[in-house]
């Protein structure tokens, strides 16, 4: 992902985080952004959906991430999590088939638990 003059500061556009790798802690990547979730009430950003497993983008799971356990790092131009690819593949998740309930928050709550986000 290269910045153009248009993403200056601290803001970049959905449709530039979508497909922008994501790493591990160890430098290898794990997956790509499909999506951004954003909370309608706050606007915030509350989770990236990594497409993870598949191949060439065919049959990837879909893994739900919190946002805030990912931070971008401009030399390997993505987003580094702390989130291993043993626990990823541990992780709550949805297939191509299925979709996540979104407004169910008991499963919500659940990921975040997972990924020991702190009730907000």
């Amino acid at each position: 992902m290269t910045m153009n003059e248009n993403e200056t500061g601290s803001l970049i556009g959905s449709d530039k985080v979508e497909g922008t790798a994501v790493y591990g802690s160890d430098d290898s990547k794990i997956g790509s952004i499909e999506r951004v979730m954003i909370d309608k009430v706050s606007g915030r950003v509350s989770y990236a959906v990594l497409g993870f497993g598949g191949f060439l983008g065919l049959g990837n799971d879909h893994y739900p991430l919190p946002w805030q356990s990912l931070k971008y790092d401009t030399r390997l131009g993505g987003y580094v999590t702390g989130v291993t690819e043993k626990q990823l593949r541990a992780a709550p998740k949805y297939g191509n088939d299925a979709d996540w309930n979104w407004g169910d928050v008991t499963r919500n709550r659940a990921l975040d638990d997972y990924y020991g986000v702190p009730i907000a």
